[in-house]
């Protein structure tokens, strides 16, 4: 190979794996020196160097002074320099693929699903592959090779020998990064996002606030006739996504994030970092979710620990506080209202949060504080041992329920339901027009109950005929 055509070779390399070409041809140095270096058996402390010619990439090696032909380098020494360079154009890959991706962290990217290795997916983002483990993976979500993926660069990592890209499409940020996409104003940052809480698959809620009084937050995130939001639900597979209006108040952000229940009243206690929210019994339901997950989505999303509970279920709780607490000598009313006041609704806060502050919001000494903490402690114990009694009692009763339900369809209730109460009614058919095998006897049922219902009908019809007796039969 001459001078020139080596050169357009490095080139070449240079353009393909975008490594720099100066180091390209310093790498080739070096694996000209060890391949002089193992041709002459020589130490390390002996001096080699070899000279590329920039312009007509001539190749001179020397020792100390002397030149070396390279003729007089052998095979062998020609394998090992060969050996180098590959490892050397390697290692400059590598380290260009990282400072490519090192720098792109946390940017959305759209590449090629190739395989499955171990349940990791493996995808092709530009001259890279990167993976994507099964925990930054949707749930339920397969992508078949050649598929197109738009996913989030997680973290990129040197492993030794090769760069490991992580990525990712569960992380809430590839929620922010397609809204970024989908609507401008995300990308120009007249509407933030403040907060979001995500379960990768099931739903998002985020809370977004705009620096703009005149541009809607909520409004420009759907778009029109919802047409951004389905872009990015799209992506996710269906993923819902819940899009609430920010507040600096506690009480009103967690109202938005519980909708689309309605909620009656929100006590705080921010010692405890907890909310009580109160809610009528038909929106009992809505405020928690499908397996809590509405409650448990907003309470991540506020940073409030989120209790739900019905009006009846709250007026108890501070009723069983008021009388235990009153039963303590020194202990009066107003405390109590104080301490309801602060966010502590029942015995289990009064329980949990610190003598200090307790002493402090009663304005008693801590010894006085510890003995109400104690007594709400015993009285906790016995409400929990209840509530547990309740619980069984009331599975026990839903246990009973499902065996007369099952009882009465198997003692043929079904029948009875499907048919309305007709097939009691309805004559009897023939025995010898009844089937061998009992097959069409609900048909059979079913037409007997119309052959009785309309005898029924026709007298209906014959009484609205009399009663319009007068009326012309030719309107």
């Amino acid at each position: 190979m001459n001078g020139p055509e080596m050169l357009r070779l490095v080139d070449s390399i240079s353009r393909d794996r975008n490594v720099d070409k100066e180091t390209l041809l310093t790498d080739l140095e070096q694996a000209m020196v060890s391949a002089a270096r193992k041709h002459f058996n020589a130490v390390d402390t002996e001096d080699f160097s070899c000279e590329i010619d920039r312009l007509n990439g001539e190749i001179n090696v020397f020792r100390g002074e002397e030149y070396i032909p390279l003729e007089e380098l052998g095979r062998i020494p020609a394998q090992t320099a060969k050996q180098v360079m590959i490892q050397r154009f390697r290692e400059d890959e590598r380290a260009s693929i990282f400072n490519e991706y090192i720098d792109r962290v946390g940017e959305l990217v759209t590449g090629m699903a190739q395989r499955y290795e171990g349940g990791a997916l493996v995808v092709q983002i530009g001259r890279a592959e990167g993976f994507m483990p099964r925990s930054e993976q949707i749930p339920g979500e397969q992508h078949q090779p050649g598929e197109r993926v738009r996913c989030l660069i997680l973290d990129v990592r040197d492993a030794g020998n090769q760069v490991k890209i992580v990525l990712s499409r569960a992380d809430p940020k590839m929620i922010q990064r397609l809204f970024e996409v989908e609507v401008p104003e995300v990308a120009e940052r007249i509407i933030e996002i403040r907060a979001m809480a995500r379960e990768p698959g099931h739903r998002t809620k985020l809370a977004v606030a705009s620096v703009d009084s005149k541009v809607d937050a909520v409004g420009a995130c759907v778009g029109v006739r919802g047409s951004r939001i389905k872009n990015i639900v799209d992506e996710l597979g269906g993923e819902k996504i819940d899009i609430v209006r920010w507040n600096d108040s506690s009480q009103l952000l967690i109202q938005n994030a519980l909708k689309p229940a309605e909620v009656v009243e929100i006590s705080l206690c921010f010692e405890l970092g907890r909310a009580t929210v109160v809610v009528n019994d038909d929106q009992l339901s809505l405020a928690i979710g499908k397996r809590g997950q509405n409650v448990r989505l907003a309470a991540r999303l506020t940073n409030w620990d989120v209790d739900i509970l019905t009006p009846p279920e709250f007026t108890k709780s501070l009723d069983i506080m008021e009388e235990t607490l009153k039963a303590i000598d020194g202990i009066s009313e107003e405390q109590v209202d104080r301490l309801a006041a602060l966010g502590l609704i029942s015995v289990f806060d009064v329980e949990e949060v610190g003598p200090e502050y307790l002493a402090e919001t009663l304005g008693v000494d801590e010894a006085k504080a510890l003995e109400v903490i104690g007594v709400a402690s015993e009285k906790g114990k016995e409400v929990a041992e209840q509530q547990a009694q309740e619980k069984e009692e009331a599975e026990a009763r839903k246990k009973e329920e499902l065996k007369t339900q099952q009882a009465a369809y198997a003692g043929g209730g079904a029948i009875d339901d499907l048919l309305g109460g007709a097939a009691a009614d309805a004559p009897a058919p023939a025995p010898t027009d009844a089937p061998a095998d009992g097959e069409g006897s609900i048909i059979d049922m079913l037409e007997s109950r119309d052959d009785a219902a309309e005898p029924v009908a026709s007298d209906a019809s014959a009484e609205a005929e009399s009663a319009d007796g007068d009326k012309p039969q030719d309107a």
